[in-house]
């Protein structure tokens, strides 16, 4: 916490490596975007926050894709094995990205032929239990590589969780610290900062109801969050303009994520999800598009567990995640 007070961080188009800041997986994408408190069977979790790899993990294998916006393709891959009698969950992950290919020219505007752009993380990871108490803390070492065109870069990182667990009431509380690191070799120079990010979340499984409710605060290094849009801007009969105002309470919804999952144990269960920041800033005046909303389902199959999850970015493009889960034990 120290830390976010001298290091400056931004959301987007400002630091390099933003693909490690995609949604993990089609649950994740479910729950609107990001959620850091699951502690179960979901191995990916692990790639979020890795305060959260638990036993329930061991030999667990997980591959998730995803049909980006714009024709781009990701996804990852995570697996964890436990050792010395059950008490010690090492945890191993991938994450790819593929941008496609484009078409080059000079500056006279020759053609230079196609050329390609993909990035990709490998990550392992360990959590422990606080002696005897309700803590857990978890720590994920990350190696990343970039290929843009002829450019590449390679860099490193290190995430930490620190979970509280109360079993007894079926509730989780998480500060998790993400992407903290930096590039050993730049693309053509340039040292940019890596996606550094901050956050707290909070789930609960009801009593007497089959829900588990999820609500997470993202991006806390960087506040405000939420900029005046010059497009929302009102203009009053004798010409002046007045720019949209950004308030308190719009700074703190655009940090928020809720989310749900009805019948979280069963052998199929449904997900809904809505992501603030995202619902705000794509979507359009005078038209509903329902920015931000997510929604999807999990169903298991013996040792099988399939996923799938839709989310809503614009009018012209959304996403659909896809994931298998494996239990190879």
């Amino acid at each position: 916490m120290l830390a976010s007070t001298f290091v400056s961080a931004q959301v987007g188009g400002e630091t390099t490596y933003q693909f490690l800041n995609l949604v993990s997986s089609p649950r994740q994408a479910a729950l609107g975007g990001k959620v850091f408190t699951n502690i179960d069977y979901d191995v990916t979790q692990g790639l979020t926050n890795p305060a959260t790899i638990n036993v329930e993990m061991d030999n667990q294998l997980a591959l998730n894709y995803t049909s980006y916006l714009g024709g781009i393709s990701y996804g990852t891959a995570a697996y964890a094995y436990t050792l010395d009698r059950r008490t010690q969950t090492f945890h191993m992950g991938v994450n790819y990205i593929n941008y496609g290919s484009f078409d080059g020219y000079d500056e006279n505007g020759n053609s230079t032929g196609s050329f390609t752009g993909n990035e990709a993380a490998l990550s392992f990871g360990y959590a422990t239990q606080l002696g005897y108490s309700n803590f857990y803390v978890g720590g994920n070492i990350k190696l990343i590589t970039s290929k843009l065109e002829q450019y590449n870069s390679f860099g490193a990182a290190l995430d930490a969780g620190f979970i509280y667990i109360n079993e007894d009431l079926e509730f989780q509380a998480t500060l998790v610290v993400r992407n903290a690191g930096m590039q050993i070799t730049t693309y053509a120079g340039l040292n940019e900062p890596l996606p550094l990010e901050i956050a707290f979340g909070m789930s609960q499984t009801l009593e007497h109801v089959p829900i588990r409710w999820h609500l997470t605060f993202e991006n806390l290094q960087k506040w405000p969050i939420a900029v005046s849009n010059p497009a929302r801007a009102e203009t009053d009969l004798e010409g002046n303009q007045t720019q949209e105002e950004v308030g308190f309470f719009t700074n703190v919804l655009n940090h928020t994520i809720v989310g749900a999952e009805i019948f979280p144990d069963g052998i199929f269960n449904i997900r809904l999800g809505y992501n603030f920041r995202r619902g705000q800033e794509l979507k359009i005046l005078d038209q509903r598009n329902f920015s931000g909303i997510s929604a999807g389902f999990g169903l298991r199959l013996n040792k099988l567990r399939f996923s799938f999850t839709h989310a809503r970015y614009t009018s012209a493009g959304n996403a659909n995640f896809f994931g298998l889960q494996l239990d190879l034990r």
